[in-house]
């Protein structure tokens, strides 16, 4: 016993050495990293210590092969912080670098964009990457993300503190298509905590963040009823509502134009931007009814989100009815439809890639404004439900009608003028 003793003091005296021997050089090389992990519960903790070794391993000693530093993986989180590790590989942010990899507009950005994660990946990082795929990015001299905890956990204090900040999410959840940052934080949950969290309203005051509503009892699965996209199955009973999440599914590409379902579905399914069962939906609407109830009535909570439920309705009405819109032009030989596209209509998922104005036009409406009305409904945000969501999409699809007339009057001219030429000449 006394020998095994010996044994085991010697080896942490050494693991110790070694995170010492870390510490004093990257004091000097990198004094950031090191006066946050110092400021860390890692450094400071009495038990489970966690140094630079746990995490980059020890192969690495001198300048000259910092390469042989392992970059931590979320399962090196894992391996003290086992239950927030399975959450999160079940949970969407673990799928958000396969939904950017599914994406071909993602491809053909800039490669300063891509290399700088100043792109879709600066958001999009987090998430499980294959070790060819590591390897391959590594090659391309891009930053790949791959712990994944640290976008939330900012290295290297891997704060719990911080991560259970609203503005944890801020970075990501913010912009063009989905604003919840601003809907939040301008909304009265929001607001409330934001007075909270600087001292103007009492400690005790209820006062919801993201992480309240969406990480019920810390849970790192963080979905919602939904899904990104605010598409699902089983479709609606209602015939019209029904007959609009149809055209938009063809015009995702998730079904093809006998209503049969697509490869994209898939892809669908394996990034989790979809519920696409009824048991699914009701899981994740149970759990943000019973967070609701904190604060309000079942039934109230219930009511306030069966409102988002119809403004989705509503919402989808517009952009099935501009789909059509564009899909007649197709069909009609005004414009020419793209050979990639995988149905009749004009596929929402091309994005700035989209070869005409009119298409660019049915882009932003679905993906900025339509966005905008539903998210903002279920964020109680009256300006973003209102002003940059539901009107802005009416205003869009005046637009694409106005243009299409236009395309059709231009086309029959075109056509009438040959005629005329003929008609010249004889």
């Amino acid at each position: 016993m006394l020998r095994i003793a010996l044994f085991m003091f010697g080896a942490l005296f050494a693991f110790g050495a070694f995170a010492d021997d870390c510490v004093d050089c990257h004091r000097k090389v990198t004094p950031g990293p090191v006066a946050d992990w110092e400021a860390s519960k890692h450094a400071t903790a009495t038990k489970d210590r966690a140094t630079c070794a746990t995490c980059h391993g020890k192969a690495h000693t001198t300048k000259d092969d910092a390469k042989l530093a392992k970059m931590p993986t979320a399962e090196t989180c894992g391996s003290c912080h086992d239950q927030q590790e399975t959450q999160f590989k079940k949970g969407k942010h673990n799928q958000a670098w396969l939904a950017m990899s599914a994406m071909p507009t993602t491809h053909m950005l800039p490669a300063q964009m891509a290399a700088g994660q100043k792109g879709c990946g600066g958001c999009h990082k987090m998430g499980a990457k294959s070790k060819d795929e590591i390897a391959k990015l590594k090659d391309q001299g891009q930053h790949y993300g791959n712990a994944s905890c640290d976008a939330c956990h900012t290295r290297h204090t891997f704060s719990k503190k911080e991560a259970q900040q609203p503005q944890a999410c801020q970075t990501c959840h913010m912009g063009f298509d989905h604003p919840q940052w601003e809907m939040y934080s301008t909304s009265k949950h929001g607001t409330r905590f934001l007075l909270k969290q600087i001292g103007l309203m009492p400690e005790k005051s209820v006062a919801p963040t993201c992480q309240t509503c969406h990480m019920q009892d810390g849970n790192h699965e963080v979905r919602t009823a939904w899904g990104f996209l605010a598409v699902r199955l089983p479709l609606s009973d209602d015939p019209q509502w029904k007959a609009d999440q149809v055209t938009i599914l063809q015009a995702l590409g998730v079904l093809d134009m006998k209503g049969n379902p697509t490869g994209r579905l898939d892809a669908v399914k394996a990034a989790d931007v979809a519920r696409l069962d009824q048991a699914s939906f009701d899981k994740e609407r149970n759990k943000m009814i019973k967070t609701c109830a904190q604060c309000h009535s079942e039934t109230f909570a219930q009511g306030e989100l069966e409102k988002g439920d119809q403004m989705i309705r509503q919402a989808d009405h517009l952009l099935a009815e501009a789909i059509r819109v564009i899909a007649g032009l197709y069909q009609d030989g005004i414009i020419e439809k793209p050979a990639g596209y995988a149905s009749a209509f004009p596929d929402l998922l091309t994005f700035h890639n989209a070869p005409r104005p009119i298409e660019h036009k049915l882009f932003v409406m679905h993906l900025e404004h339509r966005m905008r009305t539903f998210q903002g409904t279920f964020h109680a945000n009256p300006d973003y439900a209102t002003w940059y969501g539901w009107s802005e999409m009416l205003r869009d699809l005046a637009e694409i009608k106005e243009m299409a007339a236009d395309l059709r009057a231009r086309h029959a001219q075109e056509k009438r003028a040959p005629a005329k030429k003929a008609a010249v000449k004889k």
